[in-house]
């Protein structure tokens, strides 16, 4: 357990207070069979479960009756047969012990505390199950098809949790910048590796060796690729090739837990070329200018449309947009280039809580997604900052061909984008420069003690 036995228990008596009546069940991940039973990917713990619990052990589960004010941790312990092959672990009433929990007990004894609520007309409350093995289980539980069960899930739960989970404690930050750390050894590595003939996968293969060897894992399977237009491109087995871009997206997890979240682009050959070199500086100030502007009570929504405007003006000095930047803004043609949202909420999960519903993680009543225009729906936060909060800054400039053939085909933005220019930056790949901060009490600041070089200077250095 990383925090001490009064951290949990505190923890569960703020979710209490915050739902009031009920059955909370939260459930702990199990064994994930890779490609028969007993070969597993490696086991990570849902991260709702380890933040009321702090228990990693797999086959868990917590309830808190907030109407009988008991908790339980449930789980079967294990037999003999388990102890040859993985070694002798806790009993699940000393699990109990350590966060905190007076009662414990098998699993079965879950369906009997459901059943009892369920007959007294209590609510049951649960996250929206991401694993079809728990699914199963609720569907067992509660009789709700899991093609169902997101929209039961309970929303009164998903909100008190969100609103708990989003501000980081002081000590949550040590373990972030931990994870930052660990980062800061990842992409130092991989823009050392980045030279012409190193393969995308060994770059990925080594950065993801630190991250085990230093932590729990990676926060997400690393991207690292020459085509950094692809938001999402897996390192291939093709050699660097010289006068190229290397984008690497790439996360650390430490052994509890917490995540760290980078992006860095780097030309393979060492130096930018005028190009490059042009697009990389526009990518930069935006990303600066968030550190400059993101504070408590300023929307996110807000800083991201104004990198926006900031990125169509830079890019209408380079002839590749055109026309009245509001107008062009408002219209969506900056998503030609920027096609996701400048950030998102950093914690146990690199995309903080996206599993419990991005409009309830990153909105609210006053601020509400479009998910109508293209680009902006892409957004995973708009609302006002807090102090406490995590966020990724990584505005970044694409050239997807794919989109640049659509767009110019049906006419999209045309009054605001110089396609005849475009189509001479369809192999230019991508930029990315991405970093965790920390939303202080009057502004914000990097997280992680060293930082990542990432002006151009440093690079090239």
């Amino acid at each position: 357990m990383l925090f001490d036995k009064l951290t949990y228990i505190r923890r569960r008596q703020i979710l209490r207070e915050s739902v009031k009546s009920g059955l909370i069940i939260l459930f702990g991940n199990n064994e994930s069979p890779a490609n028969y039973p007993s070969n597993t990917y490696k086991f990570r713990q849902d991260s709702t479960f380890l933040y009321y619990f702090g228990q990693h052990r797999e086959g868990l589960a917590g309830v808190i009756d907030l109407d009988e004010g008991k908790e339980y941790l449930l789980g079967d312990d294990i037999d003999i047969e388990d102890i040859v092959w993985f070694g002798q672990v806790d009993s699940v009433a000393d699990m109990a012990a350590q966060s905190g929990v007076a009662n414990s007990g098998p699993m079965s004894q879950l369906a009997l505390l459901v059943q009892k609520a369920r007959s007294q007309g209590r609510r049951i409350h649960f996250l929206p199950p991401y694993r079809h093995d728990l699914m199963i289980q609720l569907m067992d539980l509660t009789g709700i098809h899991p093609a169902k069960q997101r929209e039961a899930a309970s929303l009164e739960l998903i909100m008190a949790v969100i609103n708990q989970r989003a501000v980081k404690s002081a000590e949550e930050i040590e373990e972030i910048e931990r994870a930052c750390s660990i980062g800061y050894e990842m992409h130092t590595t991989a823009q050392r590796l980045c030279k012409p003939g190193v393969t995308e996968q060994y770059i990925g293969g080594v950065i993801s060796g630190i991250a085990s060897s230093r932590g729990c894992m990676v926060s997400f399977p690393p991207i690292v690729t020459m085509h950094g237009e692809i938001m999402h491109g897996n390192p291939s087995p093709r050699p660097l090739e010289a006068g190229r871009l290397l984008l690497c997206d790439a996360g650390a997890e430490t052994n509890e837990n917490y995540c760290s979240d980078h992006t860095r682009t780097t030309p393979i050959s060492g130096r930018f070329t005028q190009r490059q070199r042009e697009l990389y500086s526009i990518v930069e100030d935006c990303h600066d200018y968030t550190l400059q502007v993101a504070k408590p009570g300023v929307k996110w929504l807000d800083v991201h449309m104004d990198v926006c405007r900031m990125m169509t003006d830079r890019l209408k000095e380079l002839g590749l947009m055109k026309g009245d930047t509001e107008e062009a803004v408002r219209a969506g043609a900056h998503a030609m280039f920027m096609p996701h949202g400048l950030g998102h909420m950093m914690g146990m999960d690199v995309h903080d809580m996206e599993g419990l519903g991005q409009i309830y993680v990153g909105f609210d009543d006053e601020v509400r997604p479009n998910l109508e225009q293209f680009g902006t729906n892409c957004l995973r936060c708009g609302r006002r900052l807090q102090e406490g909060w995590v966020m990724s800054d990584e505005p970044g400039i694409y050239f997807i061909p794919a989109l640049i053939d659509e767009w110019r085909a049906t006419g999209h933005c045309a009054e605001f984008l110089n396609f005849d220019l475009l189509e001479t930056y369809k192999d230019f790949g991508g930029i990315r420069i991405e970093d965790d901060i920390l939303i202080t009490g009057d502004g914000c600041r990097f997280l992680g003690k060293e930082r990542i070089p990432y002006h151009i200077n440093e690079i090239e250095k």
